[in-house]
């Protein structure tokens, strides 16, 4: 006789709910109400669909109206008889978030306001070739100053950000990069230090999970399960599935890179050999001949094809090859019928798809009844910066509370916070 089945974990014990966590969830619950509706919505309404009273309301209104989190515009037009009430939406002044990526080709920052806006986007070219994580996350740092700065002439404040990189991520530290050649680089902790002067809470984050976010915003939730293909300095996957981002017990899943596709294969820089890296990455593509100075490896590569290099299209059509049969054992694992190529795959798709969806298709159990999609990004190379911006600012729209009251704590916080000047 088998002894009693318990939970897998223990129950917690039961809080009671003080007044203050009250007014939040009440707060919260107002303005998920504003976020979600498609068109200006009043004071009137929101009582309805909350069940406050109308005080209520007004108070909550009141606190959201001067943190900035939604603005008074137009008309709310209720279907009823009377005057028309003033309609509530969200903001597109105040909290903004701040993505920064490491690319292939280069640096990116992004801004984004709490409606999801694309406020900035900038680009620098750049070379990892003998450079350390301080002088990368340095140049990043001059590229978030900028941001700031663009973005407060529009009567934005930046108030959190987020990095993007080519490896796992464990609180902070990169643990391997090895296109960058970091390992164990504390990124988080480089990057707070070259942007003390900005004041910003900054987060690491693995660059094809936050590109999978960023494709997973960019359909509105319909395409809710998928796996994210990031193809630049390393190759990684962002894997969705109903509309949540998996990302393993440690945080650390897609690392498709270093899937095995031939066991006696070349030598990968991880230690392995035979890995997806070593046969589908820019730099196997572009083979013995790299980019010239000035120019991406991923625009050196389309201008090879487009002018019939024998070597390239036969190094694309090898990287499409292994890139299905990588994803074929991913595919077959988790039963997703959704593949997109993003990063420099998104611009390289018309070569690598035909080879890639033919491996899939050999491979994966299912595809004779239910076939897998392959296709480019929507977002394309800017997917993870993008990504990171919106996870910056989705933690003020999931906890605007907390916002609120970090806005309160600070002296001058009426109006956007403004970096300091550099000297000279």
């Amino acid at each position: 006789m088998t002894g009693p089945i318990r939970p897998s974990r223990p129950r917690q014990a039961e809080q009671p709910v003080r007044q203050e966590s009250l007014r939040s969830i009440n707060l919260e619950l107002v303005f998920r109400q504003i976020l979600g509706a498609a068109q200006p919505i009043s004071r009137t309404e929101l009582a309805a669909v909350t069940g406050l009273t109308r005080p209520t309301i007004t108070r909550i209104v009141d606190d959201l109206l001067g943190g900035r989190l939604v603005t008074e515009t137009g008309l709310a037009h209720d279907g009823r008889a009377g005057r028309p009430r003033v309609g509530l939406t969200v903001s597109d002044r105040g909290p903004a978030g701040l993505g920064l990526d490491i690319r292939a080709d280069g640096l990116a920052a992004c801004v984004v306001d709490l409606t999801g806006t694309v406020r900035h986007l900038a680009f620098a070219p750049a070379s990892y070739a003998d450079r350390g994580a301080p002088a990368v996350l340095a140049d990043l740092a001059g590229m978030a100053d900028a941001a700031v700065r663009a973005v407060a002439a529009e009567d934005l404040a930046v108030v959190t950000a987020t990095l993007a990189v080519p490896g796992p991520v464990d609180a902070g530290l990169v643990r391997s990069a090895p296109a960058l050649g970091w390992r164990n680089a504390d990124a988080g902790a480089l990057l707070r230090a070259a942007t003390r002067h900005l004041d910003l809470p900054i987060a690491v984050d693995n660059e094809a999970n936050l590109a999978a976010l960023g494709e997973l915003y960019a359909t509105h939730h319909t395409l809710d399960s998928f796996v994210y293909v990031s193809g630049g300095l390393g190759i990684g996957a962002g894997i969705v599935l109903d509309g949540r981002l998996m990302r393993g017990s440690r945080g650390w899943s897609g690392e498709l890179g270093h899937v095995t596709v031939h066991p006696d294969g070349k030598p990968c820089p991880c230690g392995s050999r035979g890995c997806l890296q070593t046969y589908a990455s820019l730099a196997a593509i572009l083979g013995a001949e790299p980019a010239p100075p000035g120019t991406t490896p991923d625009a050196e590569i389309t201008a090879r094809a487009d002018a019939g290099h024998p070597d390239t299209l036969a190094a694309l059509d090898v990287a499409g090859t292994a890139l299905g049969v990588a994803l074929a054992d991913m595919l077959n694992i988790l039963d997703i019928g959704s593949v997109l190529l993003g990063g420099s795959f998104s611009l390289l798709a018309s070569w690598l798809t035909a080879n890639a969806r033919a491996e899939i298709d050999q491979r994966v159990l299912t595809t004779d009844w239910a076939p897998v999609t392959v296709r480019p990004a929507l977002l394309g190379p800017d997917a993870a910066v993008i990504g990171a911006a919106l996870t910056s600012i989705d933690q003020v729209r999931q906890q605007p509370a907390g916002w609120l009251s970090r806005r309160s704590g600070r002296s001058g916080a009426s109006r956007p916070r403004q970096p300091a000047k550099p000297s000279g």
